[in-house]
């Protein structure tokens, strides 16, 4: 009991506050409910489809066409590639996470994925496409302009000064939770 305990350990701490706080200010603490169960269900009709599509990913691309494009020898390739994935992908960003697993398990350049979660988090389609409608032509295209080269940017110096053996940890956290 004490293991489970002290696995759960956060969640356990979250829920006794929650129950403090309805004795204390009923009418908050339903308001915490209602937005909690909300965020719930929002999460509970995404990731299903992205664990099915991650599936699909896993089984249906080799590792080595995997490599081909979005590997260490991609080059200018893998960055298109990447930013397209993560330009066309829909979902909160909590969806990038386990796709960008799956990705370095089958080989995927470091500075590649971190290209496809900042594109998955600021250049995506449907967005600039709201943007575009809503707040004009101008600031939708300079936003995107700023932000690409921004993303490359970032995702080059993160590689840099992370170590080797920290970027071999991640792609092995990646191998042991996505298998």
């Amino acid at each position: 009991m004490k293991k489970i305990l002290l696995r759960y350990k956060a969640f356990v701490a979250v829920s006794s506050l929650f129950i403090l706080l309805l004795i204390y200010n009923y009418a908050l603490g339903l308001k915490v409910l209602t937005i909690t169960a909300y965020s719930f269900k929002e999460m509970l009709l995404v990731i299903p489809p992205i664990f099915i599509l991650l599936g699909l990913l896993d089984v249906w691309i080799p590792k080595e066409t995997m490599v081909k494009h979005l590997g260490p020898n991609s080059g200018f390739k893998g960055i298109l590639l990447s930013f397209f994935l993560g330009s066309a992908a829909s979902g909160p960003l909590y969806g990038a996470f386990p796709v960008a697993a799956v990705l370095m398990k089958k080989g995927a350049k470091f500075s590649n994925i971190l290209i496809f979660i900042g594109a998955w988090s600021t250049t995506k389609i449907p967005m600039f496409l709201f943007e575009l409608t809503s707040l004009g032509a101008p600031f939708a295209i300079t936003r995107l302009l700023i932000n690409i080269p921004g993303i490359i940017i970032i995702a080059y110096a993160l590689e840099k000064v992370s170590s080797k053996a920290e970027i071999a940890e991640l792609y092995s956290n990646a191998k042991k939770y996505s298998d």
